[in-house]
């Protein structure tokens, strides 16, 4: 797993920060266009793409990516979000061993019906695709329909992709991709990061901005989080192919300005905050970037706002 360091970050950022987030973007682009290559090549065998990765780890935006590059090389590709198949939360409430609702469980997919669409989309017939409101938590009306045609590709995203109680036989003619932060890094100090403090970190950013959560709302949930990604998803990453590692080197200067200021003032507040003060400690460390320097096409922009793709 690669390290990189703070200074080595701030330095970058402080000498050529235009030309260090251009780099940045370009290794993630590479990664990406690496497995699109692969898939292409594999399109008349495995027409299903099944993108998975733990919450934070910019799945929609390595679909979107995927599907783009595709697209421009004559593969029409369409992406479908495994959220859409969720069932209505009081619908099939999931509890864990302490009785609290596992919203990361398998169980919240309606796996009937994603089993027979994916049948059905393989088989090149028509389906029409639920639409799931997080606000509400529960499936509302949809009109859309997609009907793949030969030589059309599919992608499916969501932490659920590459489970076999999920997928079932899909995996049989699919690729798998899963997504996930693998770089650590270390502080000043000696101290090393570990990547889930990254997705952590965009995920307190897209909670607070699109799901209406505060920081301590999501670190709550935090737990369960994991939990659920060490029993659902992590177990059945070696069912891809492909994977991508989506850290994108300057992100945590663009956090800074998003999370230090608020997030320290957790300290005086929530009674847990030293479990999660790594984050204080990396982002004080950090130079920061402004989000008008982001392209519109980074993967930040999945968490930040303000991207070219519809999410």
């Amino acid at each position: 797993m690669k390290v990189v360091s703070v200074r080595e970050i701030n330095e970058r950022i402080e000498s050529d920060a235009k030309g260090y987030i251009a780099e940045c973007e370009k290794k993630y682009s590479e990664r990406i266009k690496r497995v699109a290559e692969g898939l292409r090549d594999t399109s008349a065998e495995r027409p299903i793409i099944l993108l998975s990765g733990p919450s934070g780890s910019g799945k929609t935006t390595s679909a979107l990516r995927l599907e783009q590059l595709l697209d421009g090389w004559g593969y029409e590709t369409h992406t479908i979000a495994m959220d859409e198949y969720f069932y209505h939360c009081e619908e099939n409430q999931i509890l864990d061993e302490n009785g609290n609702v596992d919203y990361e469980s398998p169980y919240r997919v309606d796996i009937k019906l994603l089993g027979e669409h994916l049948e059905k989309i393989a088989n090149c017939e028509p389906v029409n695709i639920p639409k799931f409101d997080f606000i509400t938590q529960q499936r509302v009306a949809s009109e859309r329909v997609l009907h793949r045609k030969k030589g059309e590709l599919v992608i499916l995203e969501g932490i659920h992709a590459l489970n076999p109680l999920v997928t079932g036989r899909a995996l049989e003619y699919s690729n798998g991709i899963y997504v996930s932060v693998r770089t650590r890094i270390e502080t000043e100090k000696g101290e090393v990061i570990h990547p889930s403090r990254i997705r952590l970190m965009r995920r307190l950013i897209r909670d607070k901005l699109y799901r209406g959560r505060d920081f301590i709302s999501s670190l709550e949930m935090y737990n369960s989080v994991e939990r659920g990604e060490n029993l659902y998803i992590m177990p059945h990453k070696n069912n891809a192919r492909f994977s991508v590692d989506s850290f994108i080197g300057y992100e945590p200067a663009v956090y800074k300005k998003h999370i230090l200021r608020d997030f320290c003032a957790l300290d005086k507040v929530y009674p847990r905050y030293e479990e999660f003060a790594d984050v204080a400690r990396l982002l004080t460390e950090c130079a920061e970037v402004q989000d008008d320097m982001i392209p519109v096409s980074s993967l930040l922009r999945e968490f930040v706002g303000g991207g070219n793709f519809q999410y």
